[in-house]
């Protein structure tokens, strides 16, 4: 598809934007044409691709994981049902070695986490020209497919952990014990404004690493597989070379996606621990 686009930037800057719908400059309502419409529509507009691809996923998780309990049997576990047991006890021995209360709540939310962030991270794996292309027979001027290269996505999982961190401190704790570890902690009371400054960024740094770090590093390898795809369009023996590079990267990037989804488990699990301590202060 490169050779269908002026030079590489507009290749590269339309794979990379997101089908938005929102309110345009003249009062109307619709899909943004252009980059420049985006930037018009502001705070309100949504990335229509992101969310239909994160909600599309998150019902196939939970299609495939009922499923498999629907049909679990007591026999020896084959096939999908051996997989989803796999799944299930890797989670639970992480939760086990990470978070020292007993919950309802944070063994299923790790699964969850993991298993949805996995899948949206494994759409970067599909051919970058195989959905724009689809989109333009439907006459969509943009489609991304993965969500986690929208740092709308990220940051909203983050924040969900971030008001989860929140809800286990005031739980925990109490609203006094919160605040006193915001107020009277790395100095003395008396130094409360500094230590609410010091405590409070520290605080808000964890949603933000959070959705940083699973954002970068998508991006990062949504990028490599644009810029590899450019290739292709620079002559057969450009194009066997990008062949190979794709190959290389698709294979490592398997590790990334994996890993990525794997640490925001894990952080989000340590962060509950953290907020379900009850030290005194």
């Amino acid at each position: 598809m490169a050779g269908s686009y002026a030079n590489s930037g507009e290749y590269i800057k339309h794979h990379l934007t997101n089908l938005t719908f929102g309110q345009k400059a003249d009062g109307s309502w619709g899909i943004a044409a252009s980059a420049d419409e985006i930037k018009e529509m502001g705070f309100w507009a949504i990335n229509i691709d992101s969310m239909a691809f994160s909600i599309g996923l998150g019902v196939l998780f939970l299609w495939l994981f009922h499923k498999a309990a629907r049909k679990a049997t007591t026999d020896a576990p084959t096939g999908w049902q051996n997989f989803v047991e796999m799944m299930i006890q890797f989670v639970d021995e992480t939760v086990r070695g990470s978070y020292n209360k007993k919950s309802k709540l944070v063994a299923p939310l790790a699964l969850t986490i993991f298993v949805w962030i996995f899948l949206l991270n494994l759409m970067d794996l599909i051919p970058v020209d195989l959905i724009p292309w689809i989109g333009g027979l439907l006459g969509l001027p943009y489609l991304k497919i993965v969500p986690t290269t929208d740092p709308n996505v990220t940051f909203g999982l983050s924040l969900g952990v971030f008001l989860l961190v929140i809800i286990y401190s005031i739980r925990f704790k109490g609203p006094g014990g919160f605040f006193a570890e915001l107020a009277f902690h790395p100095f003395p009371k008396y130094m409360l404004p500094v230590n609410l400054i010091l405590e409070g960024v520290t605080l808000i740094a964890k949603p933000v690493s959070l959705a940083l770090r699973l954002f970068g590093n998508l991006y990062a390898g949504e990028m490599i597989f644009i810029l590899i795809a450019l290739m292709y369009g620079g002559g057969l023996a450009l194009g066997i070379f990008g062949g190979f590079l794709q190959l290389g990267w698709a294979i490592f990037h398997i590790l990334v996606i994996t890993l990525q989804a794997f640490i925001f488990m894990t952080l989000t699990i340590v962060y509950l621990d953290m907020a379900s301590q009850t030290e005194d202060h």
